[in-house]
């Protein structure tokens, strides 16, 4: 449609949504996919050793998942947002109640595991690089405290909306094929 340079809507803006999100956004949440598996293969090959490397790295690798997330959440603000996909209110709600969760979930496992190890009295080793000293007066019930909400309130909790966030992309993909994976790879 042509509008006339000179006509009062020349100069109206609109905006047209992209239909796919960032290059910024993408690397941002595959990063995010990448480091979680790194963190929880560190924890895991932890569980079967003996010695600290694997918690240090795991302990390291959390920290950097905060800073990372800081950097996500920043692309995120400022990069174009596509478009809903069509399809009912509900589940568009749900689908952006499940993507914060997700957030919110990735930014209180670091926070807890980082006041888990500070409350315990110990600082995080980044990488031998150098170290987080603890900031925090030695406390072994709180230590407890951000152990139990680490390890099994946030962690469960952030499996299960991992897997509706997995199950929902599938589902928009192969059972209502509206392609919607194409969006974030």
């Amino acid at each position: 449609m042509y509008i006339a340079p000179n006509s009062p809507r020349a100069n109206t803006v609109t905006a047209v949504k992209p239909n796919k999100w960032s290059a910024a956004v993408k690397v941002f949440h595959w990063g995010s996919v990448l480091l979680l598996l790194v963190v929880w293969g560190m924890i895991t090959l932890y569980q079967n050793s003996d010695g600290d490397t694997y918690l240090n790295l795991h302990r390291a690798f959390g920290v950097s998942m905060l800073f990372w997330m800081i950097a996500r959440v920043i692309s995120r603000i400022i990069s174009p947002t596509p478009a809903d996909v069509p399809m009912p209110k509900w589940q568009t709600t749900v689908s952006h109640l499940t993507h914060l969760l997700l957030y919110i979930l990735l930014f209180a496992m670091p926070i807890s595991g980082i006041l888990m190890t500070w409350y315990g009295g110990r600082s995080i080793d980044m990488f031998g690089l150098f170290e987080l000293p603890s900031i925090l007066v030695t406390d072994r019930g709180q230590a407890r405290l951000f152990n139990n909400l680490h390890t099994n309130v946030i962690w469960t909790t952030l499996l299960v909306f991992t897997a509706l966030h997995i199950l929902g992309a599938l589902q928009h993909q192969f059972i209502k094929k509206d392609n919607i994976i194409s969006r974030i790879k």
